[in-house]
Protein backbone atom coordinates (compact mmCIF):
# COMPACT_ATOMS: atom_id res chain seq x y z
CA UNK A 1 0.00 0.00 0.00
CA UNK A 2 1.51 3.26 -0.97
CA UNK A 3 1.64 6.32 1.54
CA UNK A 4 -1.21 8.07 -0.26
CA UNK A 5 -3.58 5.12 -0.44
CA UNK A 6 -2.77 5.02 3.33
CA UNK A 7 -3.86 8.56 4.21
CA UNK A 8 -7.08 7.66 2.56
CA UNK A 9 -7.48 4.12 3.96
CA UNK A 10 -7.10 5.82 7.52
CA UNK A 11 -9.28 8.38 6.48
CA UNK A 12 -7.05 11.50 6.69
CA UNK A 13 -7.47 13.25 3.65
CA UNK A 14 -11.16 14.65 2.40
CA UNK A 15 -10.78 17.18 -0.64
CA UNK A 16 -8.17 17.42 -2.70
CA UNK A 17 -6.67 20.10 -5.71
CA UNK A 18 -4.85 17.59 -8.37
CA UNK A 19 -5.63 14.57 -7.03
CA UNK A 20 -2.96 12.58 -9.05
CA UNK A 21 -0.12 15.00 -8.94
CA UNK A 22 -0.55 15.06 -5.17
CA UNK A 23 -0.74 11.40 -5.18
CA UNK A 24 2.36 10.77 -7.37
CA UNK A 25 4.83 13.76 -4.81
CA UNK A 26 3.89 11.98 -1.87
CA UNK A 27 4.62 8.30 -2.58
CA UNK A 28 8.10 9.50 -4.19
CA UNK A 29 9.01 10.98 -1.13
CA UNK A 30 8.82 14.50 -3.27
CA UNK A 31 6.36 16.64 -1.41
CA UNK A 32 7.70 19.23 0.83
CA UNK A 33 4.35 20.57 2.83
CA UNK A 34 3.31 22.60 5.70
CA UNK A 35 0.90 23.17 7.72
CA UNK A 36 0.37 26.28 9.99
CA UNK A 37 0.03 26.69 13.94
CA UNK A 38 -1.51 29.78 15.30
CA UNK A 39 1.06 30.76 18.66
CA UNK A 40 -2.62 31.31 20.61
CA UNK A 41 -0.87 29.34 23.78
CA UNK A 42 2.22 28.16 25.36
CA UNK A 43 1.27 24.12 24.58
CA UNK A 44 -0.16 22.33 21.76
CA UNK A 45 -3.23 20.78 22.57
CA UNK A 46 -5.14 17.29 21.72
CA UNK A 47 -6.67 19.21 18.74
CA UNK A 48 -3.21 19.39 17.26
CA UNK A 49 -2.72 15.52 16.90
CA UNK A 50 -4.33 14.77 13.40
CA UNK A 51 -1.61 17.47 11.75
CA UNK A 52 1.20 16.09 13.91
CA UNK A 53 0.49 12.55 12.93
CA UNK A 54 0.43 13.20 9.97
CA UNK A 55 3.52 15.34 8.93
CA UNK A 56 5.45 12.31 11.25
CA UNK A 57 3.45 9.95 8.58
CA UNK A 58 4.66 11.63 5.69
CA UNK A 59 8.40 12.49 6.45
CA UNK A 60 8.57 8.85 7.16
CA UNK A 61 7.85 8.38 3.77
CA UNK A 62 10.63 10.99 2.77
CA UNK A 63 8.47 13.89 2.21
CA UNK A 64 9.44 17.29 4.12
CA UNK A 65 7.29 18.93 6.77
CA UNK A 66 7.12 22.61 7.09
CA UNK A 67 5.79 23.40 10.50
CA UNK A 68 4.71 27.34 10.20
CA UNK A 69 4.40 29.07 13.42
CA UNK A 70 2.26 32.10 12.65
CA UNK A 71 3.95 34.54 14.63
CA UNK A 72 2.68 37.09 12.23
CA UNK A 73 -1.14 35.49 11.29
CA UNK A 74 -1.15 35.32 14.68
CA UNK A 75 -1.30 39.40 15.09
CA UNK A 76 -4.43 39.01 13.47
CA UNK A 77 -6.34 36.25 14.60
CA UNK A 78 -7.84 33.86 12.49
CA UNK A 79 -12.26 34.21 11.85
CA UNK A 80 -12.90 30.57 10.86
CA UNK A 81 -15.00 28.92 13.32
CA UNK A 82 -14.85 31.84 15.79
CA UNK A 83 -18.23 33.89 16.52
CA UNK A 84 -16.12 36.85 17.92
CA UNK A 85 -12.70 37.93 17.56
CA UNK A 86 -9.38 36.57 19.22
CA UNK A 87 -7.84 38.37 22.10
CA UNK A 88 -4.41 40.42 20.94
CA UNK A 89 -1.55 39.00 21.99
CA UNK A 90 2.25 40.62 22.26
CA UNK A 91 5.00 39.79 20.34
CA UNK A 92 6.95 38.48 23.57
CA UNK A 93 3.85 36.64 23.94
CA UNK A 94 4.12 35.05 20.74
CA UNK A 95 7.95 34.23 20.64
CA UNK A 96 7.40 32.47 24.36
CA UNK A 97 4.54 30.25 22.34
CA UNK A 98 6.47 29.80 19.53
CA UNK A 99 9.39 28.38 21.20
CA UNK A 100 6.97 25.89 23.39
CA UNK A 101 5.45 24.70 20.31
CA UNK A 102 9.19 23.86 18.53
CA UNK A 103 10.13 21.27 21.43
CA UNK A 104 6.86 19.90 21.65
CA UNK A 105 7.15 19.18 17.77
CA UNK A 106 10.31 17.62 17.80
CA UNK A 107 8.32 14.42 19.89
CA UNK A 108 6.96 13.74 16.37
CA UNK A 109 9.19 15.61 13.65
CA UNK A 110 12.74 14.96 13.00
CA UNK A 111 13.81 18.56 12.35
CA UNK A 112 17.47 17.13 12.24
CA UNK A 113 19.78 17.62 8.79
CA UNK A 114 17.53 19.45 6.54
CA UNK A 115 14.74 16.53 7.21
CA UNK A 116 11.94 19.54 8.09
CA UNK A 117 11.79 23.15 9.02
CA UNK A 118 9.99 25.40 11.24
CA UNK A 119 9.43 28.63 10.34
CA UNK A 120 7.45 31.85 11.44
CA UNK A 121 5.66 33.70 9.28
CA UNK A 122 6.41 36.79 11.41
CA UNK A 123 9.82 37.18 9.35
CA UNK A 124 8.10 37.96 6.08
CA UNK A 125 4.74 39.55 7.40
CA UNK A 126 5.75 42.65 9.69
CA UNK A 127 8.18 44.24 7.17
CA UNK A 128 5.74 44.06 4.63
CA UNK A 129 4.81 47.32 3.27
CA UNK A 130 0.75 48.05 2.93
CA UNK A 131 1.05 49.64 -0.47
CA UNK A 132 3.15 46.65 -1.58
CA UNK A 133 1.01 44.34 -0.47
CA UNK A 134 -2.29 46.13 -2.05
CA UNK A 135 -0.43 46.01 -5.31
CA UNK A 136 1.00 42.51 -5.51
CA UNK A 137 -1.29 40.71 -3.41
CA UNK A 138 -4.30 42.67 -2.89
CA UNK A 139 -5.09 42.77 -6.55
CA UNK A 140 -5.38 38.57 -7.12
CA UNK A 141 -8.13 38.69 -4.67
CA UNK A 142 -11.96 38.75 -5.39
CA UNK A 143 -13.79 41.01 -2.70
CA UNK A 144 -17.13 38.98 -3.35
CA UNK A 145 -15.41 35.59 -3.75
CA UNK A 146 -13.60 36.07 -0.01
CA UNK A 147 -17.21 36.95 1.06
CA UNK A 148 -18.12 33.70 0.00
CA UNK A 149 -16.21 32.16 1.79
CA UNK A 150 -17.69 29.71 4.84
CA UNK A 151 -15.05 31.61 7.33
CA UNK A 152 -16.49 34.98 6.70
CA UNK A 153 -20.11 33.91 6.72
CA UNK A 154 -20.36 32.75 9.62
CA UNK A 155 -18.79 35.95 11.04
CA UNK A 156 -20.73 38.88 8.80
CA UNK A 157 -23.89 38.62 11.26
CA UNK A 158 -21.80 39.93 14.25
CA UNK A 159 -19.13 42.07 12.46
CA UNK A 160 -16.14 40.87 11.04
CA UNK A 161 -13.13 43.28 11.59
CA UNK A 162 -11.12 44.53 8.63
CA UNK A 163 -8.21 43.27 10.36
CA UNK A 164 -9.64 39.94 10.19
CA UNK A 165 -10.91 39.97 6.98
CA UNK A 166 -7.30 40.50 5.72
CA UNK A 167 -6.25 36.72 7.40
CA UNK A 168 -7.02 34.73 4.28
CA UNK A 169 -4.59 37.12 1.88
CA UNK A 170 -2.01 36.74 4.66
CA UNK A 171 -2.60 32.85 4.76
CA UNK A 172 -2.15 33.29 0.92
CA UNK A 173 1.08 35.05 1.11
CA UNK A 174 2.41 32.37 3.05
CA UNK A 175 2.35 29.66 0.64
CA UNK A 176 3.62 32.22 -2.16
CA UNK A 177 6.93 32.64 0.19
CA UNK A 178 7.37 29.38 1.30
CA UNK A 179 6.76 27.95 -2.58
CA UNK A 180 9.52 30.54 -3.50
CA UNK A 181 12.01 30.17 -0.47
CA UNK A 182 11.74 26.65 0.45
CA UNK A 183 10.71 25.08 -2.75
CA UNK A 184 7.11 23.99 -0.94
CA UNK A 185 4.34 22.48 -3.32
CA UNK A 186 1.65 21.33 -0.92
CA UNK A 187 -0.30 22.59 1.84
CA UNK A 188 -2.48 20.92 4.62
CA UNK A 189 -5.20 22.28 6.79
CA UNK A 190 -8.36 21.35 8.37
CA UNK A 191 -11.68 21.49 6.54
CA UNK A 192 -12.27 25.11 7.90
CA UNK A 193 -9.78 26.52 5.95
CA UNK A 194 -10.51 25.71 2.76
CA UNK A 195 -11.00 28.79 1.59
CA UNK A 196 -8.07 30.18 2.95
CA UNK A 197 -6.28 27.42 1.46
CA UNK A 198 -7.26 27.82 -1.95
CA UNK A 199 -6.61 31.56 -2.06
CA UNK A 200 -2.95 30.82 -1.21
CA UNK A 201 -2.69 28.19 -4.70
CA UNK A 202 -4.42 30.17 -6.47
CA UNK A 203 -2.24 33.62 -5.84
CA UNK A 204 0.86 31.04 -6.87
CA UNK A 205 -0.53 30.25 -10.18
CA UNK A 206 -1.87 33.91 -10.82
CA UNK A 207 1.55 35.56 -9.83
CA UNK A 208 4.34 32.58 -11.52
CA UNK A 209 1.46 31.37 -13.93
CA UNK A 210 -0.50 28.44 -13.87
CA UNK A 211 2.25 25.69 -14.45
CA UNK A 212 3.70 26.57 -10.56
CA UNK A 213 2.94 23.33 -9.15
CA UNK A 214 1.17 24.33 -5.56
CA UNK A 215 -1.72 21.90 -4.30
CA UNK A 216 -3.69 21.87 -1.20
CA UNK A 217 -5.28 19.06 0.88
CA UNK A 218 -7.56 19.02 3.62
CA UNK A 219 -7.57 16.71 6.56
CA UNK A 220 -10.80 14.98 7.14
CA UNK A 221 -12.59 16.00 10.76
CA UNK A 222 -9.54 18.27 11.44
CA UNK A 223 -12.07 21.44 12.67
CA UNK A 224 -13.70 18.16 14.89
CA UNK A 225 -10.16 17.46 15.89
CA UNK A 226 -9.93 21.01 17.38
CA UNK A 227 -12.99 20.33 19.21
CA UNK A 228 -11.90 16.84 20.55
CA UNK A 229 -8.81 19.35 22.20
CA UNK A 230 -11.51 20.80 24.88
CA UNK A 231 -13.27 19.56 27.66
CA UNK A 232 -15.66 20.89 30.43
CA UNK A 233 -12.40 21.52 32.29
CA UNK A 234 -10.95 23.42 29.51
CA UNK A 235 -8.25 22.10 27.12
CA UNK A 236 -6.20 18.81 26.91
CA UNK A 237 -2.82 19.99 26.64
CA UNK A 238 0.17 18.52 25.08
CA UNK A 239 2.41 19.82 28.00
CA UNK A 240 2.54 17.27 31.27
CA UNK A 241 2.66 20.25 33.42
CA UNK A 242 -0.77 21.28 32.14
CA UNK A 243 -2.15 17.90 31.28
CA UNK A 244 -0.28 14.80 33.16
CA UNK A 245 0.18 11.73 31.21
CA UNK A 246 -2.16 10.61 33.61
CA UNK A 247 -4.90 12.52 32.65
CA UNK A 248 -4.02 12.64 29.04
CA UNK A 249 -4.31 8.96 28.67
CA UNK A 250 -7.36 8.81 30.35
CA UNK A 251 -9.14 11.30 28.39
CA UNK A 252 -8.45 9.17 24.96
CA UNK A 253 -9.40 6.36 27.54
CA UNK A 254 -12.87 7.96 27.70
CA UNK A 255 -13.63 8.78 24.37
CA UNK A 256 -17.02 7.52 22.89
CA UNK A 257 -17.63 3.80 21.65
CA UNK A 258 -18.25 5.19 18.34
CA UNK A 259 -15.21 6.79 18.19
CA UNK A 260 -12.68 4.76 19.60
CA UNK A 261 -12.05 2.97 16.05
CA UNK A 262 -12.15 5.96 14.27
CA UNK A 263 -9.26 7.97 16.87
CA UNK A 264 -7.18 4.45 16.43
CA UNK A 265 -6.98 4.53 12.69
CA UNK A 266 -6.64 7.78 12.23
CA UNK A 267 -3.90 9.08 15.47
CA UNK A 268 -1.91 6.02 16.26
CA UNK A 269 0.48 4.09 14.13
CA UNK A 270 -0.23 0.48 14.68
CA UNK A 271 -0.77 -1.34 10.94
CA UNK A 272 -4.05 -1.05 9.18
CA UNK A 273 -4.59 -4.87 9.50
CA UNK A 274 -4.38 -4.74 13.48
CA UNK A 275 -6.99 -1.78 13.36
CA UNK A 276 -9.40 -3.64 10.69
CA UNK A 277 -9.51 -6.89 12.83
CA UNK A 278 -10.67 -4.15 15.62
CA UNK A 279 -13.73 -3.40 13.78
CA UNK A 280 -15.34 -6.55 14.77
CA UNK A 281 -15.03 -6.10 18.84
CA UNK A 282 -17.78 -4.97 20.29
CA UNK A 283 -19.38 -4.68 24.17
CA UNK A 284 -16.07 -4.89 26.56
CA UNK A 285 -13.45 -5.35 23.83
CA UNK A 286 -14.14 -2.14 22.73
CA UNK A 287 -12.73 -0.99 26.55
CA UNK A 288 -9.62 -2.62 25.28
CA UNK A 289 -9.29 -0.87 22.30
CA UNK A 290 -9.80 2.55 24.08
CA UNK A 291 -6.92 0.74 26.43
CA UNK A 292 -4.67 0.68 23.56
CA UNK A 293 -5.73 3.92 21.96
CA UNK A 294 -4.93 5.73 25.08
CA UNK A 295 -1.30 3.72 25.21
CA UNK A 296 -0.52 4.57 22.10
CA UNK A 297 -0.94 8.33 22.09
CA UNK A 298 0.20 8.88 25.22
CA UNK A 299 3.52 6.65 24.37
CA UNK A 300 3.41 8.90 21.60
CA UNK A 301 3.72 11.99 23.52
CA UNK A 302 5.14 11.29 26.40
CA UNK A 303 7.44 8.53 25.72
CA UNK A 304 6.62 4.68 26.32
CA UNK A 305 7.92 4.87 30.52
CA UNK A 306 4.87 7.59 31.00
CA UNK A 307 2.70 5.87 29.14
CA UNK A 308 2.95 2.36 31.07
CA UNK A 309 2.75 4.17 34.40
CA UNK A 310 -0.53 5.42 33.22
CA UNK A 311 -1.59 2.13 31.61
CA UNK A 312 -1.01 0.52 35.43
CA UNK A 313 -2.37 3.47 37.24
CA UNK A 314 -5.63 3.58 35.43
CA UNK A 315 -6.03 -0.17 35.78
CA UNK A 316 -5.16 -0.20 39.59
CA UNK A 317 -7.56 2.65 40.22
CA UNK A 318 -10.41 0.35 38.46
CA UNK A 319 -9.45 -2.74 39.85
CA UNK A 320 -8.21 -2.51 43.50
CA UNK A 321 -8.87 0.74 43.90
CA UNK A 322 -4.92 1.56 44.76
CA UNK A 323 -4.21 5.40 43.87
CA UNK A 324 -0.39 5.06 43.15
CA UNK A 325 -0.64 6.65 40.02
CA UNK A 326 -3.33 8.65 39.84
CA UNK A 327 -3.07 12.59 39.54
CA UNK A 328 -1.71 14.15 42.86
CA UNK A 329 -2.74 17.50 44.15
CA UNK A 330 -0.53 18.38 47.36
CA UNK A 331 -2.65 20.56 49.91
CA UNK A 332 -1.28 23.45 51.72
CA UNK A 333 -1.13 25.02 55.22
CA UNK A 334 -3.76 28.05 53.50
CA UNK A 335 -6.57 25.55 51.95
CA UNK A 336 -7.26 24.37 55.82
CA UNK A 337 -9.21 27.03 58.15
CA UNK A 338 -8.36 25.49 61.47
CA UNK A 339 -7.04 22.24 60.34
CA UNK A 340 -10.25 21.47 58.46
CA UNK A 341 -10.87 21.74 54.40
CA UNK A 342 -14.66 21.67 53.31
CA UNK A 343 -15.75 19.90 50.38
CA UNK A 344 -16.29 22.33 47.90
CA UNK A 345 -12.99 23.88 48.22
CA UNK A 346 -11.58 19.93 48.18
CA UNK A 347 -13.43 20.15 44.59
CA UNK A 348 -12.02 23.90 43.39
CA UNK A 349 -8.73 23.27 44.15
CA UNK A 350 -8.30 19.54 42.89
CA UNK A 351 -9.22 21.25 39.53
CA UNK A 352 -12.48 18.96 38.97
CA UNK A 353 -15.01 21.68 38.79
CA UNK A 354 -14.65 25.50 38.19
CA UNK A 355 -16.03 27.51 41.13
CA UNK A 356 -17.68 26.46 44.14
CA UNK A 357 -21.43 26.73 42.87
CA UNK A 358 -20.46 23.74 40.43
CA UNK A 359 -18.72 21.80 43.09
CA UNK A 360 -22.52 22.08 45.01
CA UNK A 361 -24.09 20.85 42.04
CA UNK A 362 -21.72 18.06 41.68
CA UNK A 363 -22.32 17.00 44.96
CA UNK A 364 -25.99 17.76 45.19
CA UNK A 365 -26.83 15.55 42.11
CA UNK A 366 -25.15 12.57 43.51
CA UNK A 367 -21.42 12.80 41.48
CA UNK A 368 -19.19 13.47 44.42
CA UNK A 369 -17.41 10.76 46.66
CA UNK A 370 -13.90 10.49 48.36
CA UNK A 371 -12.61 7.49 49.03
CA UNK A 372 -15.78 5.61 47.26
CA UNK A 373 -18.11 6.51 49.64
CA UNK A 374 -20.75 9.20 48.59
CA UNK A 375 -20.72 12.93 49.65
CA UNK A 376 -24.13 14.55 49.73
CA UNK A 377 -23.85 17.49 52.17
CA UNK A 378 -22.36 20.33 50.72
CA UNK A 379 -20.88 21.36 54.20
CA UNK A 380 -18.87 18.24 54.94
CA UNK A 381 -15.23 18.41 56.21
CA UNK A 382 -12.00 16.58 56.38
CA UNK A 383 -9.45 16.62 58.91
CA UNK A 384 -5.95 17.65 58.11
CA UNK A 385 -4.24 14.32 59.29
CA UNK A 386 -6.93 12.25 56.92
CA UNK A 387 -4.44 13.51 53.99
CA UNK A 388 -1.28 12.51 55.08
CA UNK A 389 0.55 9.13 53.58
CA UNK A 390 -1.89 7.72 51.15
CA UNK A 391 -3.42 10.62 51.02
CA UNK A 392 -7.78 10.94 49.77
CA UNK A 393 -9.17 9.93 46.56
CA UNK A 394 -11.48 12.76 45.41
CA UNK A 395 -13.70 11.43 42.28
CA UNK A 396 -16.63 13.30 40.24
CA UNK A 397 -18.68 11.18 38.16
CA UNK A 398 -16.95 8.11 37.30
CA UNK A 399 -14.25 9.11 35.10
CA UNK A 400 -13.12 12.48 36.77
CA UNK A 401 -10.52 11.55 40.19
CA UNK A 402 -7.59 12.91 42.03
CA UNK A 403 -5.26 11.91 44.61
CA UNK A 404 -5.36 14.58 47.47
CA UNK A 405 -2.48 14.83 49.48
CA UNK A 406 -0.79 16.91 52.54
CA UNK A 407 2.77 16.98 53.19
CA UNK A 408 4.65 19.23 56.07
Amino acid sequence: MTIFDELKARGLLAQLTDEEEIKELINNGKATFYIGFDPTADSLHVGHFMALCLMKRLQMAENKPIALIGGGTGMIGDPSGRSDMRTMMTPEMIQHNCDCFKKQMSRFIDFSEGKALMVNNADWLMDLNYIEVLREVGSHFSVNRMLAAECYKQRMEKGLSFLEFNYMIMQSYDFYVLYQKYGCNMQFGGDDQWSNMLGGTELIRRKLGKDAYAMTITLLLNSEGKKMGKTQKGAVWLDPNKTSPFEFFQYWRNVADADVLKCIRMLTFLPLEQIDEMDRWEGSELNKAKEILAFELTKLVHGEEEAQKALEGARALFSSGNAAQMPTVSLTEENFAEDKIDILSMLTVSGLVASRSEGRRAVEQGGVSVNGEKVDDIKAVFEKEQFSGEGLVLKRGKKNFKKIIYTE
